[in-house]
């Protein structure tokens, strides 16, 4: 749709999306065929894949996973941000690389779930353009590796420069996380109907991506009280996502996958976030004008 190139276009980036009827037909698409990377988008998986191996009794969600203050991966929220040694459970660290898209509990989860079983129930659902290639740390630690930066401060200056993004293999869908928008849109709506695992795992993988605290992407298009949105982002240098289900009052559910890249390297580009929510807004009125 025109429109929302324009968003994608007045905001400095490249867009990808697609918005499904979680219940019915109706989709908006462009680019939705398209490879895009996840970046910290692959924590949805990965949080359904916990709750699907708990439903066959692989692990319990209440174990105590020991977090030791000189282990943690980069990030700037939650754990990742804290100096003392922790103990919590697989669903509390769950909850909270959802809610804050904390790396540290991200990481601890899929050291007990595996990728491998990420990527089995990946080709169990059929989604066979989503794979999960690495950890944070191992993305972190790729990002170094590329730009030959020291340290978290001096990759985040090498990565204002586009020569050194440009060599990022965390930025190439082939090298790292990624999938294409309808794909995740397919994800969630197999989540939103109870058909991704047993119905109380779909429930709390809902619960937890509506506890999500960013309002800045998604959430931004739809600033009403009677309209719920759950989500999860996705950050890297240039790219700005987001995934997630909007509900109004009247029953419509809506799966939105949109996927970025910014034509700027600057850190803080309020546009380009809200870029993200504009667009959704924008598709769902479309199929909303049939109703």
């Amino acid at each position: 749709m025109k429109a929302i190139e324009q968003v994608f276009r007045s905001a400095g980036v490249a867009g990808w999306l697609h918005v499904a009827d979680v219940d019915g037909d109706g989709e908006v698409a462009l680019g939705a065929d398209e490879p895009v990377v996840l970046a910290s988008v692959f924590k949805v998986p990965l949080l359904l894949e916990l709750h699907r191996q708990a439903d066959r009794g692989l692990l319990d969600l209440a174990a105590p996973v020991p977090l030791p203050a000189g282990a943690r991966t980069p990030g700037g929220t939650g754990l990742s941000a804290m100096l003392d040694e922790v103990t919590m459970s697989l669903r509390d660290l769950a909850y909270l690389m959802i809610a804050v898209s904390d790396n540290t509990a991200a990481d601890a989860v899929l050291a007990h779930v595996g990728i491998d079983g990420v990527n089995a129930l990946l080709d169990d659902l059929g989604l066979a353009e989503t794979r999960v290639v690495h950890d944070c740390r191992d993305l972190f630690a790729g990002m170094l590796a590329d730009t030959g930066a020291g340290d978290l401060t001096a990759l985040a200056e090498a990565c204002a420069d586009p020569a050194m993004t440009a060599r990022l293999a965390a930025l190439a869908p082939a090298r790292t996380n990624r999938s294409t928008p309808r794909e995740m849109t397919r994800l969630l709506g197999m989540v939103w109907r109870d058909e991704a695992a047993s119905p109380a795992s779909c429930a709390a993988v809902r619960r937890l991506m509506g506890l999500q605290v960013w309002p800045h992407r998604l959430a931004s298009g739809f600033p009403f009280d009677d309209v719920a949105v759950s989500g999860k982002t996705g950050t890297l240098p240039t790219v700005r996502n987001e995934v997630g289900v909007v509900e109004y009052p009247d029953g419509g559910r809506y799966a939105v996958a949109v996927f970025t890249r910014s034509w700027s390297t600057a850190q803080n580009q309020p546009r380009a976030d809200a870029a993200v929510g504009a667009a959704a807004r924008i598709a769902i009125d479309h199929l909303r004008a049939h109703i």
